[in-house]
């Protein structure tokens, strides 16, 4: 198995957020890394959990790549969601983001 972590939506914002030890995160270098089947599956058990409690809606794994021990996105898709919207960088809230 690859490496994955658990994404989804929040449901007060539609902000993009990932599950960590902490909770969910909108920064993927927070994101709980899965680096087997059992793992992933208790993780994504948990995003099912939090979306039961209308915390997040639409849980799921994506595959991961660690470079310099964070974690990005393996699908083009899914590097777009971790980076913010796809509008000038400078504004909204990917412009707080760190590089």
């Amino acid at each position: 198995m690859s490496l994955a972590v658990v994404t989804a939506n929040r449901l007060a914002d539609g902000r993009v957020v990932y599950l960590g030890e902490q909770g969910w995160s909108t920064h993927i270098g927070k994101a709980a890394i899965a680096d087997s089947e059992v793992v992933a599956a208790a993780l994504l058990a948990v995003g099912q959990a939090a979306a039961v409690a209308r915390e997040v809606v639409s849980p799921y794994l994506i595959d991961v790549a660690e470079a310099k021990g964070v974690p990005r996105p393996t699908l083009r898709r899914e590097r777009v969601r971790a980076a913010g919207p796809t509008v000038r960088p400078d504004l909204g809230y990917q412009a707080e983001q760190e590089a």
